[in-house]
């Protein structure tokens, strides 16, 4: 039976760091304290005096004054480590946190899934050529030596590292050393920190480089796992929920969140706001229930960007600088069909292909495996389409040798409409307008991730309706563009209305447009 020790980092607050002590090892596992060198004297004598006689409960034998991006937190948590290691000889796992991590999971659930899982969960990809870190400093992060904090000593900091780039002071790394990065919040199993700790006690050399790189906290424990430990051995993920926002900045999560974190696939969650005090007390309970069924969705992520992304509606790009003299053709026309439900408006382009000459694309910009003929690399990437999309366009155009082009756009892809509204060509839409059940909504909500298939009822009842207000502004931003040429089929219009509409939008007469629109259930689902 797995039993965890608790590797806890914490600043602030000693009430609830003792609280939360207490209630990781009221079901008998333990914690391993290290609590900041900088903070108050008499906030560590009071956690000391609550928690000392605790026998599940130990300190780091030393308390390191901790700064962000600096070696001080690795050391501290090695401290913490060291101390666990002895004082826990029958810990199996040890499991990185922070004073502002709650648990989601019972500790029933939390053992059994250690049970279960043989490896460590440990964040840990290629630090050159992954996309972890987003913008920033990157390789400079590991050939020079950073010896001021960037955050209290800025200019220092940035002196020192200019000073070494003019005089090309760059350093090798270990030379056996593979440099990994990723989360620090980790859960790594006992014989994999005693072979770590050994291994540290052996190599002067890599402590030695890793005490002056930059932020080491999120590179130093998922270089060592990864050199010492066989790669089917690690899971590379945390077990910690943890979301940032687009600014680089942890979200707090609040009391409207109970269900939320429960049904994420992860063990604990960071960070839990100080104000959700209701939240902290019903997920305190929580670690020590029993027999608790959890039904895991795993949508928060996607959830997350979903609804934040509403709010962010009318912020405009300016067009990129290689497309703004870029023109499909003055003498060339693009039919653009817009419509949310996908298999709709490829059951129409495969009818309109049959009774026309138009070359008829479905989503390129949206299916990464929609059929496309050979352009030479722009067409195998859906970035790449979107980025040079009007090259894409041209070169369709050249390919069909045809001035007409059909093509798919999801209605959310309102910007794409305006950049086609505004070329030089003459630009025509379809909306296609239908009608969606409640069960549509809950389909569509699983194949985007916003759900999964074991998301509790009462969640879905709480995100229809902002599934089905969005499909509506996304419908209401369409209408509302201005479009010159815009034309509309309606799930609950006549066929003579539809045919009409079809008509002036593919410049046929309304006989053909008639007979295109005799499919079997055109608009079923």
């Amino acid at each position: 039976m797995a039993k965890i020790a608790y590797i806890l980092l914490c600043h602030k607050d000693p009430e609830a760091i003792i609280q939360q002590a207490e209630r990781l090892t009221a079901v008998g596992d333990c914690v391993a304290i290290h609590f900041d060198g900088r903070a108050a004297a008499q906030d560590y004598l009071q956690i000391r005096a609550a928690l000392d006689d605790n026998p599940n409960v130990t300190f780091a034998n030393r308390r390191v004054k901790c700064g962000w991006g600096e070696w001080s937190l690795v050391e501290a948590t090695l401290h913490a480590l060291r101390s666990a290691v002895a004082a826990f000889p029958r810990a199996t796992h040890f499991y990185m946190l922070s004073g502002d991590c709650m648990p989601i999971k019972t500790a029933e659930y939390a053992h059994r899934f250690l049970d279960s899982h043989d490896c460590d969960f440990i964040e840990s990809f290629d630090f050159f050529e992954s996309d972890w870190i987003k913008t920033g400093m990157k390789e400079d992060r590991l050939i020079y030596r950073h010896y001021f904090n960037e955050r209290k000593h800025k200019r220092l900091f940035y002196l020192c590292h200019e000073v070494q780039k003019r005089l090309g002071l760059q350093r090798r790394l270990p030379a056996d050393i593979q440099v990994q990065i990723g989360s620090q919040w980790w859960c790594l199993r006992r014989r994999t920190v005693e072979t770590l700790l050994k291994f540290i006690r052996q190599r002067e050399d890599v402590l030695r480089f890793f005490r002056t790189t930059w932020i080491p906290d999120e590179t130093f424990f998922q270089t060592l796992v990864r050199h010492l430990i066989p790669e089917a051995e690690i899971e590379s993920r945390t077990l910690t929920f943890l979301m940032f926002t687009d600014y680089g900045m942890p979200v707090n999560f609040y009391n409207d969140h109970y269900d939320l974190l429960l049904g994420q696939d992860f063990l604990f969650a960071r960070k839990i706001s100080p104000e959700a005090r209701e939240l902290k007390s019903r997920l305190g309970r929580l670690y020590a229930a029993e027999d608790v069924d959890f039904q895991i969705s795993n949508e928060g992520s996607n959830l997350y960007k979903f609804l934040t992304q509403r709010g962010r509606v009318g912020r405009r790009f300016a067009p990129r600088f290689w497309e703004t003299e870029s023109s499909l053709g003055r003498e060339r026309e693009l039919l653009v069909v817009t419509c949310k439900k996908w298999h709709v408006a490829k059951r129409l382009l495969e009818q309109i292909r049959h009774a026309t000459n138009i070359p008829a694309i479905d989503y390129l910009f949206h299916e990464e495996h929609t059929p496309l003929p050979d352009l030479g690399g722009i067409e195998a990437a859906l970035f790449k389409r979107t980025r040079h999309r009007r090259a894409l366009l041209r070169m369709l155009y050249d390919y069909y040798q045809s001035d007409r082009l059909l093509i798919c756009l999801d209605p959310s892809a309102i910007e794409l409409m305006h950049d086609f509204h505004s070329d030089r060509c003459t630009t025509r839409f379809l909306h296609i307008e239908c009608n969606f059940s409640d069960d549509y909504l809950v389909g569509h909500a699983q194949r985007v991730g916003l759900a999964g298939e074991r998301t509790p009822k009462s969640a879905l009842n709480n995100l229809l309706p902002t599934i089905r207000n969005d499909i509506t502004y996304e419908a209401d931003s369409i209408r509302d563009a201005g479009f010159d040429h815009l034309s509309q089929l309606n799930e609950n219009a006549t066929t003579e209305q539809n045919a009409a509409q079809l008509a002036r939008f593919l410049s046929v007469p309304q006989e053909q447009a008639t007979e295109i629109l005799r499919v079997d259930h055109l608009f079923c689902d």
